[in-house]
């Protein structure tokens, strides 16, 4: 069976490989708040504020309690409300499950829609553990490139050799996982990284911590959550070093757009909420609500 959380120390490059164990382990947690709905209850108005979380299932959440409106019978503008809400869930699920969290998507990406192979499974019938330790460490280098060819290519070369023992370069102090759940073929993963926290001070600090989720796109929820413990390390003189003014610049203004992105998802996905909660007042959930059984017109 899946071990619910592993913890590894690295040594050598950002992009190498888990090899020792870690005992220090640094949680990731947030806050989160489950709405309910009652029958033949009034729906009272949804408190949001810039700091809450949506609810982790919203995405198969709000399906489902369109599924119990349709059943139950709407009119033509009804259905057309719910079928707005299902098309936003499922061209922009990606987008908002990673954006409420701060993790910039699009242009910012790690992996995105890369398929699980059959031979990634074990001989426990899913995905072994050892692999998001890989997709993980794949999409972190594609997220250090992107600053490279995409956010500034100036210090394209810097960047580059961030991955590299060449100079300036990025060690791993330690990688610990999170198994939500395990995911099995076929399946399609989507992973991203985010900066924890935004990097600042007098010096500049000598390493960072990204967090990183790997999505399944199967069952369009986290599968897996990983913690990076970076350091800043100057390979010449064979010791950490204070981030590069380049690096610390380019950090602090994607710190920025996180905290952007995750207030125009939450409040996108809320919106979802505010959608459903009047499409069931107008149906199911009216003090005066009859369900249609499907018999003749005046039949009890």
């Amino acid at each position: 069976m899946a071990a619910r959380s592993t913890t590894t120390r690295l040594a050598g490059s950002a992009c190498r490989r888990a090899q020792q164990p870690l005992c220090m382990r640094r949680p990731f947690s947030a806050a989160t708040t489950s709405p309910a709905s009652a029958r033949k209850t009034t729906p009272q108005p949804r408190e949001t504020t810039s700091l809450s979380l949506p609810p982790p299932r919203w995405t198969s959440e709000l399906p489902a309690r369109i599924g119990k409106c349709l059943a139950f019978g709407c009119n033509a503008q009804q259905v057309s409300q719910a079928a707005a809400v299902l098309r936003v869930i499922a061209a922009e699920w990606r987008d908002l499950l990673a954006g409420a969290e701060g993790f910039l998507t699009g242009g910012r990406r790690g992996l995105e829609a890369r398929e699980i192979a059959w031979g990634e499974m074990d001989t426990y019938a899913h995905v072994n553990n050892v692999n998001y330790y890989r997709f993980a460490e794949s999409a972190r280098m594609n997220w250090i490139t992107n600053f490279a060819v995409h956010v500034d290519p100036a210090h394209h070369k810097q960047w580059r050799e961030l991955m590299a023992p060449i100079s300036t370069g990025l060690i791993m102090r330690s990688l610990k996982a999170d198994f939500k759940f395990p995911m099995v073929y076929p399946d399609r993963i989507s992973v991203y990284h985010k900066l924890r926290t935004r990097p600042e001070g007098e010096p500049a600090p000598s390493s960072f911590y990204l967090d990183c989720v790997v999505l399944s796109h199967r069952h369009r929820r986290v599968a897996c959550r990983l913690e990076e413990d970076i350091v800043v390390y100057d390979y010449k003189k064979a010791g950490k070093m204070s981030m590069p003014g380049f690096m610390l610049e380019r950090f602090q203004e994607t710190w920025e757009l996180q905290e952007q992105a995750m207030l125009q998802a939450r409040s996108r996905i809320f919106g979802l909420y505010t959608a459903v909660d009047r499409l069931e007042s107008e149906t199911w959930n009216r003090p005066d609500a009859v369900e249609d059984m499907g018999g003749p017109k005046g039949s009890q």
